[in-house]
């Protein structure tokens, strides 16, 4: 992931999109960064300067995916690694289920990431060694409680990318999916509840650039995290029901 590999990372302005910026930027990576916040990427380029390409926006807005993807054309000519970072989440209250919730977070975690991919294949078929990487989740290996628009949206982006991996190796382009547990984020700041095993966002991002190296099909972490949660997916389903039940919250917003 070094040697002047031309990457576009999403997502680039906080948490581990930041985080990973800085770890490739030091591994002498150029990037095209993307958020729509531009100060943090200002931030980068001026300290990187000549390895970072500032193309800011509004993922969910399919023009503006398509202008990015001119730019860093225009610049580059090609892609070599682009990494699919951009995310965001909303719980659900069921007792007022919201579908524009839902909309919202699948747009982000979803659709957007259609958007780029579909901006992106032609400048990777163009590259060298190219190299697709999308960031999922571990809350798709078992149903937690007000999770349902997360949930499903990394859910499809799993299942995306996955098959996209398998129509894509004859082209020789490879795809690994990313599936974090707890990381300290500005998005989990905000929660709720307790997180198990959260890493810091430093952690993950060098765990996930150090891994990336050797191209795995996955990187799931913390380890003993994604055991977990994948035995008790392979538990009956009633079970499975009971145990969510002790996680999800009554009407004080308390566990139950």
């Amino acid at each position: 992931m070094a040697d002047g590999r031309r990457i576009w990372l999403t997502g680039a302005s906080s948490g581990i999109g930041a985080q990973m910026a800085e770890e490739l930027l030091i591994s002498g990576a150029r990037l095209a960064l993307t958020a729509r916040t531009i100060a943090p990427l200002k931030a980068l380029s001026d300290r990187f300067p000549g390895q970072v390409l500032l193309v800011p926006g509004d993922l969910t807005d399919i023009a503006q995916v398509r202008e990015i993807s001119k730019r860093i054309a225009q610049a580059w000519g090609a892609l070599d690694t682009v990494i699919l970072n951009a995310g965001t989440c909303e719980y659900v209250d069921v007792r007022e289920f919201d579908s524009a919730l839902i909309e919202r977070v699948v747009r982000t975690n979803l659709l957007a990431n259609c958007y780029c991919i579909e901006s992106a294949l032609p400048l990777l078929r163009a590259g060298s060694r190219p190299y697709l990487v999308g960031v999922v989740s571990s809350v798709t290996y078992w149903a937690l409680p007000r999770a349902q628009a997360y949930g499903a949206s990394k859910a499809g982006l799993r299942y995306l990318l996955e098959s996209l991996r398998i129509d894509l190796a004859q082209e020789g382009i490879d795809v690994t999916l990313v599936s974090p547990g707890f990381v300290d984020t500005p998005l989990t700041e905000n929660n709720d509840f307790p997180m198990p095993m959260r890493w810091s966002a430093i952690k993950a991002a060098q765990h996930i650039c150090q891994r990336l190296k050797k191209r795995p099909l996955e990187i799931a972490f913390p380890t003993l995290f994604i055991v977990t949660l994948r035995l008790l997916a392979n538990l009956p389903k009633r079970l499975q029901v009971a145990l969510g039940k002790r996680l999800a919250r009554n009407s004080d917003g308390k566990p139950s």
